[in-house]
């Protein structure tokens, strides 16, 4: 079953508790906050457009053991309540194919902010990135075109932020490992939008984790907005003259929010107008602060505490002395035109495309397509990993890549479409022995008309080609 935490009474802090009678001067509506932070968190999820559209999503799913209730703020969110837990949600076939992505609705608010009044960036930096869930939403808003810098500290992190990125067909991010403080020197004036969803104190996800205050003080409050707000000045130095910058943080005090923005303010007080979020959705005036900021706590709408500003850079200001690392060659040469119509004529005959917004590299042996936007940071920043490998070359021709083959193929004539059943079996990393005729060859597998890899069929046999790391244990969907 997911993870669902069961309700227990949590000790505030005296401190905290303070904070909040502060900020929740009703008496009634305090004691609302401190029961609700009492009660497990609603599971949700967000339909993930690269894939499926919402509509063809619920009709798919709709024989589904499950009630979804629509989230207000976001047309892709659902609340989803299952009737049948025998299977988590993390094992449906959707999400393993990555239809869905397993998100709280509060945290979709950010990037609903960042693309309000349909602006469309097309290069956007996500300053803390993993686990992925913005990055992923943010990837979806774009339609995988332009680029998006995904940044992530935690080196234990960037793992996983790049295997969500990979299950939901992102193609348009650029990885890079850095403390994001150095962006603002390093890469100024370079972004038409920055969302900078900061790393804080985590009050508003008490209801997941209940061990959120084990090392809550006002004192590391204190030292954790002092981070932010130099985090803050990164993304406002790396953010072009016009663009939207979202500060957004999962706390609920003022220290780590309104005030961190003030000092922002205070600094560049010619150069910063603060856009007011409270016509969002409807119901975001329920939330909405006297400043035009979101300021959501879990009573509102039964949900994780959050919280959403939305600043607007409106003229340049002095850029900062570049940090003076050095970035290195680029192990990677373009491939020259003639070679990559070959190529892109191989990928062609086994169903894998790609348009103008990625070009296409190569290191030794191994094939690369990178956004085409990220081109110009080249040279000034060192990426973890730039775009997705496409292929390794070998004496007889081209060993396509996992990622690239769920990411860019599409159903050909002689796909063959799996059942539940033996989709399930293609998850546990188990070869499959269908009873019907095999295409001859190499071809791809599909279930629910989604590409799941490229297989050899040896025989009557299709041996799974799925990547160990992928391959999945415990109850999965029948």
């Amino acid at each position: 079953m997911d993870p669902i935490v069961s309700a227990e009474v949590i000790d505030f802090p005296a401190q905290f508790l303070a904070l909040m009678r502060q900020a929740l001067p009703n008496n009634d509506d305090f004691a609302e906050f401190i029961s609700i932070s009492q009660r497990p968190l609603r599971r949700a999820i967000r339909v993930n457009t690269l894939k499926i559209s919402v509509k063809d999503f619920l009709a798919l799913t709709a024989e589904y053991p499950w009630q979804l209730t629509p989230v207000p703020w976001c047309e892709e969110g659902f609340w989803v309540q299952l009737d049948d837990e025998q299977v988590p949600l993390g094992s449906y076939a959707e999400h393993l194919s990555g239809l869905f992505y397993i998100q709280e609705p509060s945290s979709m608010l950010p990037v609903q902010a960042l693309f309000a009044a349909d602006e469309s960036p097309l290069s956007l930096m996500d300053m803390a990135a993993a686990p992925g869930s913005k990055t992923t939403q943010i990837a979806a808003k774009m339609a995988n075109q332009g680029l998006i810098v995904a940044n992530e500290y935690a080196a234990s992190r960037v793992k996983v932020l790049h295997a969500n990125i990979s299950r939901c067909g992102v193609t348009n991010t650029a990885l890079t490992h850095f403390d994001a403080r150095v962006f603002g020197a390093a890469l100024p004036e370079q972004f038409e939008a920055i969302l900078l969803d900061a790393p804080c104190s985590g009050e508003g996800v008490i209801r997941k984790d209940p061990q959120a205050f084990a090392h809550w003080s006002l004192e590391s409050t204190q030292e954790i907005a002092q981070t932010q707000r130099e985090l803050l000045f990164s993304a406002f130095h790396a953010l072009k003259p016009g663009g939207r910058l979202i500060y957004s943080t999962c706390t609920l005090n003022h220290i780590e929010n309104q005030q961190v923005i003030a000092s922002l303010i205070a600094a560049f007080p010619d150069a910063i107008a603060v856009e007011s979020l409270g016509n969002l959705f409807p119901g975001a005036e329920r939330v909405v602060t006297p400043e035009g900021y979101l300021h959501v706590f879990p009573q509102r709408f039964d949900s994780e505490g959050f919280f959403v500003a939305s600043l607007r850079k409106t003229v340049g200001v002095t850029t900062l002395a570049h940090p003076g690392f050095k970035v290195g060659k680029l192990p990677f040469q373009p491939v020259p035109l003639k070679i990559k119509q070959a190529i892109s004529e191989q990928a062609m005959a086994i169903g894998i495309q790609w348009d103008e917004s990625l070009s296409l590299w190569q290191r030794d042996k191994e094939l690369w397509l990178f956004p085409k936007q990220v081109e110009s940071l080249m040279g000034k920043v060192k990426f973890s990993r730039l775009g997705f490998r496409l292929a390794e070359i070998h004496n007889k021709g081209y060993r396509w890549h996992h990622e690239a083959i769920t990411a860019l193929a599409k159903p050909m004539p002689t796909t063959f479409e799996l059942t539940a059943e033996q989709a399930s079996e293609w998850y546990r990393g188990r070869d499959i022995y269908p009873d019907t005729e095999l295409p001859k060859g190499d071809c791809l597998v599909t279930y629910q008309q989604q590409v799941l890899g490229l297989v050899k069929i040896i025989n009557q046999r299709i041996k799974n080609s799925l990547p160990r790391e992928l391959v999945r244990n415990g109850p999965l969907f029948k």
